[in-house]
């Protein structure tokens, strides 16, 4: 039997923010290749749902806030060993700069920014990521452009493309760190915007291929970084948009 590179068989992996969206797909994704999930989130209805649909053995789940320390921290002593890290959790929000408040700042830099480094950091203090693990990094596309009313969201997660590269530089050759940069995928961030059908259609028009991503398409890519098909690459900043910023 032919070895398969992309399998995540017997790998343990943690991915943050995986009662919707991006996270959901990923966790379910991981799943069905091999890997022992770890999926956290705030809601333990909507977590729950994700963890009813993965398929084999070991996958565990942690209701946890990551909006604070003491809850970062608890997390990062509850999981297991790790070969692989994901960190998904991120919140929106559409305001245009002279309306930008510092509370605004606090409230995505915190879930944004501030968590995925911080958890980073404890988990390595831990030591819960072995040699040879894996750390990706969801971040935007918004971090490589420029769009009306996304300057807190998008220099949030501009920050975190930075801090991945950071990660692959110190923690290289044993640790391998990349981030990916979605362009707009049908999930529940992009649900209740003010804008109009008409409007949101426009802007699919604006991607080469005509419509924004699937989830499942982001998660793929998660599954390619974690990999042993990806072994050769770190410090990479993987933009998927369906062609909007050629």
């Amino acid at each position: 039997m032919l070895s398969n590179p992309f399998s995540l068989e017997g790998k343990t992996v943690l991915i943050t923010g995986a009662s919707s969206g991006i996270g959901r797909a990923t966790a379910i994704e991981c799943a069905k290749i091999g890997a022992h999930c770890v999926i956290t989130g705030r809601n333990q209805e909507r977590l729950q749902q994700t963890f009813d649909q993965l398929k084999g053995q070991g996958h565990v789940q942690i209701i946890t806030d990551l909006a604070s320390q003491e809850g970062i921290q608890t997390l990062a002593e509850q999981v297991p060993q790790l070969d692989g890290l994901v960190n998904n959790a991120g919140i929106n929000l559409m305001k245009p700069i002279s309306f930008i408040k510092e509370d605004d700042l606090e409230k995505i830099y915190t879930t944004n920014t501030f968590a995925p480094i911080l958890l980073t950091k404890f988990l390595l203090k831990k030591k819960k990521l072995n040699a040879g693990a894996s750390i990706v990094f969801i971040s935007s596309s918004a971090a490589m452009g420029s769009g009306i009313g996304n300057a807190v969201y998008g220099t949030s997660k501009a920050a975190v493309m930075s801090f991945s590269k950071y990660c692959a530089r110190e923690l290289a050759p044993k640790i391998r760190s990349n981030s990916i940069h979605p362009g707009m995928v049908e999930t529940e961030l992009i649900q209740g915007r003010e804008f109009s059908d008409a409007d949101m259609e426009a802007d699919r028009q604006k991607y080469l291929l005509k419509r924004y991503g699937k989830p499942e398409e982001i998660a793929y890519a998660v599954i390619y970084l974690l990999s042993d098909a990806s072994a050769w690459i770190t410090g990479h900043a993987l933009v998927i948009d369906g062609g909007r910023c050629v």
